[in-house]
């Protein structure tokens, strides 16, 4: 796929276009699959989102007075990054700062899943930020508004908090201090942060702590990971009673999730693994060897009506990632592929993403952004940023690629930019100075 589709080039921007334990503190203001290669600190960490819903309710002009709304005529896409003392909100559009907003601290970021809101692992627990951009359906249409960001008072308490993911309309936070997940509909954090408390739709704490992960599902299940302090051995399946539907204790290391519906329809939950991935179908799982006996895949990246996954392969436990994995899951294979093909480049855990038809995409240390097929082979390259070398501390800043409606962005922290790539037409789009080193990012809808 060489030539640009028109069809879905329409459909893209607006950017091209316009320029038990549990939680309710109210505290003051204080990170992948995605999901990070690293542990997170005390300090400092899949898909889809659901606007707040008022089909069917009268419209009221009143309604966001208090937020000081703006309604606009389309939704406004908004980023979200961190920087050493605080946070920047950015319009995804035009890349402007619309929110700086201060926080000591090495701070991890996630989507809380409705396309508004974003979890801030902070010293306490998650800190949900209201990045201030949304849409409310209104019968036959939608309203679009946009008030200033802010961190809220809604504290989901963790000891370290973990990762936060978002599937099936439901967003799993894991406390890697307690092992305690709290699950929440992800719909419904507009109303949480109003009335000032959680509500919890399930709860569950493993048998020990460790650097876990969680996730819901529609019909009540819950994936989550095994292991302890030490070890960290595979993942489980729990119905809504907290039974066992199928367990894997063959993932040494387990780390980095996804969920996502295949190409037949079928709902897929994965985990890397240091010698490969589970796959959970259903009520049965299956171990896909990653062919070698270090082989880690910690970092997973899916998309839905697809059967191919991406992830970062690493075969020597102290060396560089220079290869990606290409995971089919309806073939059980996993296969290395050099998208550098052979240059030096390196890449590292915050320069995977996919693109809206599946593409792999792949940011290397040369600066440039490689668009791969589903088959690991090359479309085409875009030189972003300037060439890079990866950090020794995967705390520090470094170039990150994220994707937001039909875009990249690349954030560039040795220049204080953030690139927006055009990963379709094959090139960047707009850059812009933020006046900040940028680390983590995500994006919100609106």
């Amino acid at each position: 796929m060489t030539d640009i589709d028109i069809t879905r080039a329409v459909k893209r921007p607006a950017l091209l276009a316009g320029a038990g334990v549990l939680i309710l503190g109210l505290a003051g203001c204080a990170t992948a699959d995605a999901g990070s290669d690293t542990e997170p600190t005390a300090s400092a960490t899949t898909e889809s989102h659901d606007d707040h819903d008022h089909a069917g309710e009268e419209h009221d002009e009143h309604d966001h007075e208090e937020a000081a709304a703006t309604e606009n005529a389309a939704a406004t896409p908004r980023l979200v990054a961190t920087y050493d003392g605080g946070i920047v909100v950015l319009d995804a559009s035009t890349l402007e700062t619309v929110a700086d907003i201060e926080l000591a601290g090495f701070n991890r970021l996630n989507s809380a899943g409705d396309g508004r809101h974003v979890g801030v692992s902070a010293t306490g627990g998650f800190q949900i930020l209201d990045a201030g951009t949304w849409s409310e359906a209104h019968g036959d249409h939608a309203h679009y508004f946009t008030s200033a960001p802010a961190l809220t008072d809604l504290m989901v308490e963790a000891e370290t908090p973990g990762h936060l993911v978002n599937h099936d309309g439901y967003s799993a936070l894991f406390d890697d201090g307690t092992g305690h997940v709290v699950v929440v509909d992800s719909a419904e954090w507009t109303h949480m942060v109003e009335e000032g408390h959680l509500d919890v739709v399930r709860e569950y704490t493993t048998d020990d702590a460790h650097h876990g992960v969680a996730v819901a599902t529609a019909e009540g299940n819950l994936l989550v990971t095994i292991g302890d302090e030490e070890s960290r051995s595979g993942a489980m399946v729990l119905d809504e009673n907290g039974e066992v539907i199928v367990s894997s204790e063959d993932c040494v290391g387990v780390h980095g999730e996804t969920a996502f519906t295949n190409a037949s329809g079928e709902e897929i939950l994965m985990t890397g693994c240091e010698d490969g991935a589970l796959v959970f179908h259903g009520d049965h799982v299956h171990k896909l060897d990653g062919g070698a006996e270090y082989a880690r895949s910690g970092n997973l990246f899916a998309a839905d009506g697809s059967d191919v996954v991406l992830g970062d392969y690493k075969t020597d436990p102290e060396g560089t990632l220079t290869q990606v994995a290409v995971i089919d899951t309806a073939a059980e294979t996993i296969t290395p592929v050099d998208p550098f093909d052979g240059s030096g480049a390196e890449y590292t855990f915050r320069n995977l993403a996919r693109g809206d038809d599946g593409e792999l995409l792949v940011l290397g240390t040369d600066g440039t952004l490689r668009v791969l097929d589903e088959s690991g082979a090359l479309v085409r390259t875009i030189q972003v940023i300037e060439p890079w070398e990866t950090p020794d501390e995967w705390q520090s800043p470094q170039p990150t690629l994220i994707t937001l409606d039909g875009m990249a962005y690349v954030t560039e922290p040795a220049t204080g930019e953030i690139h927006i790539v055009d990963y379709v037409g094959g090139e960047v789009w707009k850059s812009a100075e933020v006046g900040v080193t940028t680390n983590e990012i995500v994006g919100v809808t609106g």
